[in-house]
């Protein structure tokens, strides 16, 4: 925890404590569980009830947010119902104490997914978060959610068209790329059933335990109330799919993804249309990744980075080779 400047202190303040109902003086022990590129968590046990906690760190917003963690924590609690998504028991977004956003929930088991062999274990795990019916007056709601991301997209290429260290050849391969996403920016129809979604389904976000235990989605991040084809787009996009893995999926395999989605939900909510408004978001799905990784490579270039993931710049550069900005131009975006 020496990480985080003022953790230490702030797992002592008496307001902490006595909301998670914790012993006056510290007598748990948090260890590092994981780190992404906006949060850090720490997994401790509970003391006095004995279950596995999870205290997790905001270091930033990818939604420009004063109150990030807060915004998650809401989110989470819409979704309690869901049974697929852990239970929050605390937050602190105030900045009072300490620097960052503070969050605890429960700690849910589980690895991450593989997607050749556990692919259609999300199944179910997004048709029953899906189906949750919640109102939209928490969460932030794009009217035009495909403009939202191109928009979001232009924002973080910027970062990279503006510095001097971005290669000039793919400052003009990502531009002609977002020109062909903008043609379509107007294409879907408002969609006639919003929830929850996610919109950041990489493999590493789920906890599966096969078919006996649970399955679950974590890492709520950048939730919105929107189309849950949005949420079956970024799950299934290769740019999704190839982030922790080298997995690109198949159109068949995609298709076969989405029908099961459709028997999952079982009528639960209206999904005339999702498998078209599927093939719509993957390819924009595509430029977000794109961009974002454009960006996150000028930002990996500061020395005075906070989180700093090797496997994550090594990543950074894949997405960002000749090889695969050519494929996802040919094999997805010229498909528009």
């Amino acid at each position: 925890m020496e990480q985080v400047c003022g953790l230490k202190e702030y797992i002592r303040l008496q307001s902490y404590r006595k909301a998670l109902g914790l012993p006056k003086e510290v007598e748990e022990s948090y260890k590092m569980l994981a780190q992404g590129e906006y949060n850090r968590n720490y997994v401790f046990t509970h003391p006095v009830s004995r279950k596995k906690l999870v205290l997790r760190v905001n270091f930033g917003s990818q939604m420009h947010l004063e109150d990030q963690i807060t915004y998650e924590y809401q989110a989470l609690k819409l979704l309690e119902d869901s049974g697929r998504t852990p239970r929050v028991l605390y937050v602190d977004g105030s900045l009072k104490h300490i620097s960052q956003g503070i969050m605890v929930m429960e700690y849910l088991p589980g690895h991450a997914m593989d997607y050749e062999k556990e692919l259609f274990y999300g199944v179910g795990c997004l048709a029953d978060i899906h189906s949750v019916k919640v109102e939209g007056k928490t969460l932030l709601a794009p009217k035009n959610p495909l403009r939202a991301i191109l928009e979001e997209c232009e924002e973080m290429f910027q970062v990279y068209r503006e510095s001097s260290l971005g290669d000039e050849s793919k400052k003009k391969k990502i531009r002609d790329m977002l020109d062909m996403g903008w043609k379509k920016a107007d294409s879907l129809p408002e969609p006639s059933y919003r929830c929850c979604i996610n919109t950041e389904l990489n493999s590493g976000n789920f906890l599966i335990n096969g078919e006996e235990g649970g399955n679950y989605l974590v890492d709520w991040e950048k939730p919105l109330y929107g189309d849950p084809a949005q949420d079956l787009g970024h799950f299934l996009a290769p740019t999704t799919t190839f982030w922790k893995t080298d997995v690109i999926l198949s159109r068949e395999k995609v298709d076969e993804f989405v029908k099961a989605y459709v028997r999952e939900v079982a009528g639960r909510f209206d999904t005339m249309g999702l498998k078209e408004r599927v093939k719509v978001y993957i390819p924009i799905t595509c430029l977000r990744g794109i961009t974002w990784c454009a960006m996150a490579w000028v930002q990996y270039q500061d020395p005075n980075k906070a989180i700093f993931n090797e496997s994550t710049f090594r990543k950074l550069e894949a997405y960002l080779s000749e090889e695969f900005l050519q494929r996802m131009e040919k094999d997805y975006l010229n498909i528009l």
